[in-house]
């Protein structure tokens, strides 16, 4: 069976973006989307504990005792995301191979706008989508954007570090989540105390979090964080829910004053191979906060079609911009759309 590290240079060789190690599988790969096997040879119990001891080095009494461990290393000259996990009682892994170096905010094919988003002082910029829509990534380039033209302080909380900054102009701590501080919420509280101007939240996935990242855009500082929601009324409805009803409309009150901007991401199938990204930007204007604080979230989504003077966009407009230019199918577009009808009747 191949080492982690042969396996590594196999994948990155051949462009795939994930590694998975099941028992009693072969070893599998993704290319353009889509599961493929890797090798003949199938992975058996030894291979798997072999693999997982491995990956997880001195931590593996944790992962033992736990069931799963998160980590992040570099093999192949690549730096990869790891998760072991156990099913059936054998180790599964799947691991991501990030990108080498720190793409250019400029060539990820985001909404021409979202560059100027690493101009803000304060507030809340949130990236959201499903895993593997390139929201790490996309962080990623707007913290590096950020680092290469301001003197700042940046604060980094991530579970786990995955990309490694290189400090040209800004001053860069990044935490890890269990490494470096026990939570995202402890870290997040700590770092009101490192003097930041921009703070990356991993992910905003408890109530805690989400209140000390309103008071972290509310005395000043420009927060980055992700959540896994598929439209950016899908944002505002999630990070209002963690909160009970009676302090709801507090929370709305203060999301509308301190959220600048939602983008959403997705990864679509290319005509002719490979994946396109399709991005939903919505940048909060008077009228959205206005629905925000009301409540009526679905107004949101039209609000966002009717605001591309100013550089927003629905998915569904994005998805037919892709059909127009050739990049995806009208099927791909239908397939990945919110508003069937709408896709249909404007990507001609």
């Amino acid at each position: 069976m191949m080492t982690i590290e042969e396996m590594v240079a196999k994948a990155k060789a051949e462009g795939a973006s994930d590694i998975h190690l099941i028992c009693g599988l072969r070893p599998k790969y993704r290319l353009s989307g889509s599961l493929e096997d890797m090798l003949d040879e199938v992975m058996t119990p030894d291979d798997c504990l072999a693999a997982a001891r491995f990956l997880c080095g001195d931590r593996y009494d944790e992962f033992d005792a736990v069931g799963e461990l998160d980590a992040a290393e570099t093999y192949a000259d690549n730096r990869c995301r790891i998760h072991v996990f156990k099913q059936q009682g054998y180790p599964s892994v799947a691991l991501r191979l990030l990108r080498e170096e720190i793409p250019n905010l400029n060539n990820l094919g985001l909404p021409p706008i979202v560059p100027t988003l690493t101009e803000l002082h304060k507030g809340i910029v949130l990236v959201t989508g499903e895993t593997g829509s390139g929201k790490s990534t996309t962080l990623a380039a707007l913290i590096d954007s950020i680092n290469h033209k301001y003197k700042y302080h940046i604060v980094t909380l991530e579970d786990p570090v995955e990309y490694i900054y290189k400090p040209d102009l800004c001053a860069i701590n990044q935490r890890e989540i269990g490494k470096d501080t026990r939570s995202f919420s402890e870290g997040l509280r700590a770092s009101l105390r490192e003097d930041p101007n921009v703070i990356l939240i991993g992910e905003m996935r408890d109530r805690d979090t989400i209140e000390t990242a309103i008071t972290a855009a509310e005395t000043g500082h420009l927060v980055f964080g992700t959540l896994h929601t598929g439209s950016a009324s899908d944002a505002v409805d999630r990070i209002v829910q963690v909160f009970p009803a009676d302090a709801q409309t507090q929370i709305r009150l203060q999301l509308s004053m301190t959220l600048a901007a939602v983008l959403t991401q997705q990864l679509v199938p290319k005509k002719g191979g490979g994946r396109a990204l399709a991005c939903e930007l919505m940048i909060v204007t008077d009228a959205i906060r206005n629905l925000i604080r009301a409540g009526n979230t679905p107004q949101i989504a039209n609000a966002v079609a009717t605001s591309s003077a100013i550089g927003g966009m629905t998915m569904d407009q994005a998805l037919v911009k892709l059909v127009r230019t050739g990049v995806i199918t009208k099927d791909v577009a239908l397939h990945y759309s919110h508003d069937r009808n709408y896709v249909n009747k404007n990507a001609t």
